[in-house]
C-alpha cells in the first residue's frame, strides 16, 4: 500500500491560561533547573532501608521534606502509599516545586496514567523494564464511555506526560493493543505521549505498533532507550534526541520509524537519532514527511537490512521534496547504503551532521547535567 495511504487522526495541541503558565515558571524558578542523574535512580534514603528486593518499599521508607513526600513507592500489594501509578501521580501537589521521585515496584500495572501540566520534576522509577510495566490497550477508534465519541489518537495513550522536567528509568510503558496492518483506519495506539518541555528517559522501553511514542512537543532526551513499532511508531512535533538507543520494528509489510510534524522553517522541532541500532522485521522508512518542514537526521547508527533502498517518504506530496530535511551522518549495516537514496535527501558532512550529534541539538546545556 502506498506510503500516503497510512492515515493519521488529528492531534491537536494543549493549551493553558496565562495564569497556569505563570505559575509554572514560578516553580521552575523555586528548582536549579537542570536534570542530572540523581533524578533518575532510587533514593537513597528507600535503597538504605533495605528490601527484599534490594530497595526498601515499605511507607517507612519514603524520604520527606518540608512535610510533604519526596519520595513515593507504588506497590500492588499494598505495602506502599499506593497501589496504582496514578494515584501516586495524584499525590503530587499541582504546582509542585521540587523533584519527586515515584518508585514503582515490579508488576504489571494495567491503568491510564496522566501527569498533568500542573505536577512538574516528577520521576517514574521502575525496577527494570522487565519487572515494571505499565500497560493500556486503548486505540484512536475506541469510543469514550463519557462522551460516546472516539478518543482519537492523542487520548489513546497509555501514559501522558504533559509537565514540564519528567524523567523515567527502568520502567516499560506498553500499548498493548492488536497490530495495525498498513492503511488501517482509526488504528493508531499510543504507548506514550510526552508533552512537556525538558525530559529525560534512561533506560525504558516503549511498545506498541503503530503510532508508539507520540512525541508531542517539548525538548527530549532519550539515552539507551528501546522503542518497538511498526507504522510511524515515533511521531510528534517535539525537537528529541535519540542516543545509544534500539528502534524495533515490528511490522508486518511496509513502516516507518519517525515522523516529523514540523511545518515551518520557524518551528525548531525535529528528530535526532545517533548511535542508535534498527532491528526487526518488514520494510522501514527512516522517515516520512508528514509535515512539509519534517527534519529528521540519523547519525553513526547501525541500520538492517530492513531499511527500503529509497530510505525516505514524502508523504504522498512531492511538494514536500523541496522543503524537509532527511539526513544520515555515518552511519553503518546494510541498511545504510545510500546508493538509492531519493535524490531529495541528503548525505551529510561532519560539519553539517555536527549541529545534531549531541546534546546542544536540545539546548541540553541549558537543562541537563549528566
Amino acid at each position: 500500500m502506498a506510503a500516503a495511504a497510512w492515515g493519521r487522526t488529528s492531534c491537536g495541541c494543549l493549551c493553558a491560561t496565562a495564569v497556569l503558565f505563570l505559575a509554572l515558571a514560578a516553580a521552575v524558578a523555586a528548582d536549579d533547573g537542570f536534570i542530572t542523574w540523581d533524578d533518575v535512580s532510587i533514593p537513597t534514603a528507600v535503597a538504605a532501608s533495605g528490601g527484599g528486593d534490594g530497595v526498601g518499599l515499605g511507607k517507612a521508607a519514603a524520604a520527606r521534606s518540608g512535610g510533604g513526600l519526596t519520595t513515593i513507592v507504588v506497590s500492588q500489594d499494598g505495602t506502599g502509599h499506593s497501589r496504582t501509578v496514578q494515584g501516586a501521580v495524584d499525590m503530587v501537589p499541582a504546582g509542585n516545586r521540587r523533584r519527586v521521585k515515584i518508585l514503582v515496584r515490579p508488576g504489571i500495572y494495567r491503568e491510564k496514567v496522566r501527569v498533568p501540566i500542573t505536577k512538574p520534576f516528577v520521576s517514574l522509577i521502575g525496577m527494570g523494564t522487565g519487572r515494571t510495566v505499565i500497560t493500556w490497550n486503548s486505540r484512536a477508534s475506541d469510543l469514550d464511555p463519557a462522551s460516546g465519541h472516539q478518543v482519537g489518537t492523542l487520548n489513546s495513550a497509555s501514559v501522558a506526560i504533559e509537565a514540564d522536567y519528567f524523567c523515567a528509568s527502568h520502567i516499560t510503558f506498553e500499548n498493548a493493543a492488536p497490530p495495525a496492518p498498513p492503511g488501517a483506519v482509526g488504528q493508531q495506539a499510543v504507548a506514550l505521549r510526552l508533552a512537556g518541555d525538558k525530559a529525560m528517559l534512561y533506560r525504558c522501553r516503549v511498545l506498541g505498533t503503530q503510532d508508539t511514542l507520540f512525541d508531542n512537543m517539548g525538548r527530549h532526551y532519550f539515552y539507551n532507550c528501546d522503542i518497538q513499532g511498526s507504522i510511524d511508531f515515533i511521531f510528534g512535533n517535539a525537537r528529541s534526541l535519540f542516543q545509544g538507543c534500539t528502534l524495533h520494528a515490528v511490522a508486518m509489510s511496509y513502516g516507518a520509524i519517525a515522523a516529523s510534524q514540523r511545518s515551518s522553517p520557524a518551528e525548531d522541532s525535529g528528530f535526532s537519532f545517533v548511535g542508535c541500532r534498527l532491528t526487526g522485521s518488514g520494510m522501514l522508512y527512516l522517515g516520512r514527511a508528514w509535515g512539509r518542514y519534517a527534519r529528521v537526521v540519523y547519525s553513526y547508527c547501525d541500520l538492517s537490512g530492513i531499511v527500503v533502498p529509497q530510505g525516505w517518504s514524502d508523504w504522498g506530496d512531492r511538494s514536500r521534496t523541496k522543503t524537509v530535511m532527511f539526513g544520515e551522518y555515518s552511519c553503518k549495516g546494510p541498511g545504510a547504503s545510500t546508493g538509492k537514496r531519493v535524490p531529495w535527501s541528503r548525505t551529510l558532512s561532519y560539519e553539517e551532521a555536527q549541529p545534531f550529534l549531541g546534546p546542544s541539538f536540545i539546548n541540553g546545556e541549558q537543562w541537563l547535567k549528566l
